[in-house]
């Protein structure tokens, strides 16, 4: 036993150098741990497959105050039956902003407002805000009308709701793919 305190010793202090030998080893044992123990911890807590995702679209961001975002697309929201009482009611009322870090629960009930992380005909699960009960209809809140895959959305599309943020730490994720992006 004493022998595995003293390579766990010898390890971390190899860690702790200034070396590129070290920095890449630190690297790894990051990547490894965020993905094999944090996201599974996560994914077990708050019920879902992706307890964090990226925003990586503009679709929900808002460019100014509430007031003034309202004046240009409350009109969408109350021939839908949203009046600007209920939205401003609603969490995220002023949107997320493209690499904002998003906490998803799969828990709870999904009501008209949340913002619901779903899986769709697109390539990755869209970030929309739920704009209809029943059936599921969704819309992006910068998006000038529901697209396609925002209609009718069942529940087993689902992989939870927005119940938190973490404004723009995204970006460190969306630095490296975003100039693969079509």
């Amino acid at each position: 036993m004493n022998k595995f305190f003293n390579y766990i010793k010898k390890f971390w202090k190899f860690l702790k150098e200034d070396t590129w030998q070290s920095w890449i080893v630190s690297l790894i044992l990051a990547f490894v741990l965020i993905k094999f123990v944090l996201f599974p911890f996560l994914s077990f807590i708050f019920a879902t497959p992706l307890p964090l995702v990226v925003v990586e679209s503009c679709s929900m961001y808002h460019q100014d105050n509430f007031e003034s975002w309202w004046d240009r697309n409350g009109v969408w929201y109350e021939q839908h039956g949203i009046d600007k009482g209920e939205f401003m009611n609603s969490k995220f009322k002023n949107g997320l902003n493209k690499g904002d870090i998003v906490l998803v629960s799969g828990r709870g009930s999904y009501e008209k407002g949340d913002i619901l992380i779903f899986n769709s005909q697109y390539r990755y699960p869209l970030i929309h805000r739920i704009v209809r009960v029943d059936p599921y209809d969704t819309k992006g809140d910068n998006n000038f009308a529901q697209l396609q895959g925002e209609l009718d959305i069942q529940t087993d599309q689902f992989v939870g709701k927005a119940i938190g943020r973490v404004p723009g730490l995204g970006w460190i994720k969306l630095i490296f793919f975003e100039a693969a992006r079509p």
